[in-house]
């Protein structure tokens, strides 16, 4: 009879520690993810926003309401950053950030970069 193996433990995703090109990496498809389903919302206001004046007026009172305002700066930062990431991607195609030691460093700028895209679109938003 074989000896009982020992179950597999669950790991600690908490634990790990994610080198800053995954970390970007994950930011990109997060980003996207919040693009789907915010154009969506956006799709609605316009749409109500067009069908009259009365329902213009409304969606400019809704704006207002700080809850969309988190809503329409969450969906204006993931797509500062998706379109940083984007970027990052279109020199990786060319050839650029692709070495060990460029790809951090493209990844931290990306970072940087769209970090100040969202402080600007906050500021914007309110």
């Amino acid at each position: 009879m074989a000896t009982p193996k020992e179950r597999p433990v669950n790991l600690n995703l908490v634990a790990f520690r994610f080198p800053i090109t995954a970390i970007a990496s994950i930011l990109h498809r997060i980003a996207g993810v919040m693009l789907f389903f915010g154009s969506f919302i956006l799709l609605i206001l316009l749409s109500m926003s067009l069908n009259s004046e009365a329902n213009f007026g409304y969606v400019l009172n809704l704006l207002e309401n700080p809850v969309i305002k988190v809503v329409i700066w969450g969906v204006l930062s993931a797509l500062a950053y998706h379109f940083s990431a984007g970027v990052k991607h279109l020199f990786m195609d060319i050839g650029y950030g692709e070495t060990l030691e460029t790809g951090p460093l493209f990844a931290k700028i990306t970072i940087t970069i769209s970090t100040i895209l969202v402080i600007l679109a906050g500021v914007w938003v309110w």
